[in-house]
């Protein structure tokens, strides 16, 4: 992890020695005290890479805890490992502090990261520091295997297979939205425990790293869904080129999502629009259905059928959605938009 020299913040190094390198345990990282770290994958697997970025104000609030934004950005890119079946080795990762930013938050940030490498068993292998106007910026790649030729991926869904989702959908976005606007769950008469549910599932996403496996197994095509479930599902329709029947009364609410839609319909639209699931959509052809269940099952995930894959048809819509057999109109389905 390298010190930029336009950097004006004052003991860079000693932050990366005392808090960063702790963090670099691999004998290829050489405890960040190179340019390079060296790392391959295990015999007679593939290297599957992944990155995202992640913004004050824009993925996260500015006055989020520094240990849980960590968890957040080291999660979304597990996630995006897990959905492609496979296993997490290690990160790069890309800081940008802004001069406000104190050692004491640089120092629970790194604990959030350890708690996130503890669990899955990862380490830090570098990046790079960097003083910025506005920040925390913060961008991570991730590093994880398969055995090779067993990636799974998004656009090899085929006509006839099932649609799955892992765990439950929309809490994340319901979490966002009682984060900005403080008197909604009074309005709702959430309770405490509901409400605080919620909001921990916006910040502190749980990446389905159990689920590797058995979507090497069984998956035709899956990936994370972190734009939202339709607009995710739609890209797996486009890049395959089929199309999709989802039965909304099948996708899996927590309690606390289906209190909220008790008290107004509208907020389903949120919750199969809205972002930040980071739950598995996969594909699964009917006949590896049951194994795929009983395999996620082991892991302690659990998982919902929500529909079925179809022939791509110019005269009918991408996705067909339905609500207790009736058709459900979006009035959005943009979902996340990065740009």
């Amino acid at each position: 992890m390298s010190e930029r020299a336009a950097s004006s913040r004052p003991g860079e190094f000693s932050l990366i020695e005392r808090y960063f390198a702790p963090l670099a345990t691999s004998a290829g990282a050489v405890h960040l005290q190179d340019d390079a770290a060296v790392f391959a994958p295990d015999t007679g697997c593939d290297l599957v890479v992944t990155k995202d970025m992640l913004m004050a104000g824009v993925h996260f609030f500015e006055n989020d805890p520094p240990f849980e934004i960590a968890q957040k950005a080291l999660g979304v890119n597990l996630s995006d490992l897990a959905a492609k079946g496979a296993e997490p080795k290690g990160y790069l990762l890309g800081l940008g502090l802004s001069k406000d930013i104190s050692e004491e938050w640089v120092a629970e940030f790194c604990r959030g990261l350890k708690l996130v490498q503890d669990q899955f068993q990862i380490d830090l292998l570098g990046g790079d520091t960097i003083s910025c106007p506005q920040g925390p910026l913060l961008s991570i790649t991730a590093f994880g295997q398969v055995p090779t030729g067993q990636v799974v991926r998004r656009n090899e869904a085929v006509a006839g297979a099932l649609l799955y989702v892992t765990g439950t959908i929309g809490d994340a976005a319901l979490g966002l939205q009682l984060r900005l606007d403080e008197e909604l769950a009074d309005k709702l008469e959430l309770s405490a425990e509901q409400h605080d549910f919620l909001l921990n599932r916006y910040l502190l996403p749980q990446p389905r790293v159990g689920a590797a496996q058995a979507l090497r197994d069984y998956a035709v095509a899956a990936m994370d869904v972190s734009d939202g479930l339709v607009a995710d599902l739609g890209h797996m329709c486009r890049t395959s080129q089929v199309q999709a029947s989802v039965k909304l009364e099948s996708v899996p609410l927590s309690d606390a999502a289906s209190a909220m839609i008790a008290k107004d319909a509208a907020f389903l639209e949120t919750v199969i629009t809205g972002g930040d699931d980071y739950e598995i959509l996969a594909a699964v052809m009917p006949e590896n259905t049951g194994a795929f269940e009983k395999a996620l099952r082991e892991t302690g995930l659990c998982c919902a059928q929500i529909g079925v894959l179809g022939a791509a048809d110019v005269s009918k819509k991408e996705i067909a959605l339905s609500l207790n057999g009736k058709t459900y109109a979006l009035h959005r389905a943009d979902g996340f938009k990065h740009f």
